[in-house]
């Protein structure tokens, strides 16, 4: 490992690799996975992708993590399904609830919406999204133009939304 004045860096040496490849941690480490064992090439690439790093690392400092009580009930989250079921005229074959690493949650092509259960932590806001988001799905199996008017028909303000989300660190 090596320290720099801006950031942390951890560099990997693989011999097997063919190309470089730069990623931001959690914890805002720059992780440099390379062939080399040059220094000089490793500060090459790390000059080429100074500013995609700090991008990154700004992003990762504006993540929020969840608290870890829960604001609301499963019966909650159902609820919410079947609202916004009903008021979009879209049937689903069945809801379940499970504990997901990088989603909010999912719809299958059986029809089957799954939620992720850390959604109970999560403004109702951005629980209606989520549940308009998947149940969109049901129509549009794609993230397409028709399927954004759809959410925005339904939430008007479902881009802010999305991007709030996209600032929340899931578990």
């Amino acid at each position: 490992m090596h320290n720099t004045k801006q950031y942390e860096i951890e560099l990997i040496i693989n011999p097997k690799l063919k190309h470089s490849y730069i990623s931001i941690s959690k914890d805002k480490k720059v992780i440099v996975k390379t062939p080399s064992r040059s220094q000089k090439y490793v500060a090459n690439i790390l000059e080429e992708k100074a500013s995609w790093i700090a991008k990154k690392l700004q992003q990762v400092e504006s993540i929020k993590l969840l608290d870890e009580a829960p604001l609301h009930s499963l019966e909650f989250l159902q609820s919410r399904v079947e609202h916004y079921s009903a008021l979009m005229g879209l049937q689903y074959s069945q809801l379940k609830f499970r504990k997901m690493k990088r989603r909010w949650g999912s719809c299958s092509s059986q029809r089957v919406i799954t939620l992720n259960k850390e959604l109970l932590k999560l403004e109702q806001r951005l629980v209606d999204y989520v549940v308009v988001h998947e149940l969109a799905h049901l129509t549009h199996m794609n993230h397409s133009k028709a399927f954004h008017a759809l959410v925005e028909k339904h939430l008007p303000s479902s881009q802010t939304l999305r991007r709030e989300l996209q600032t929340i660190r899931i578990g």
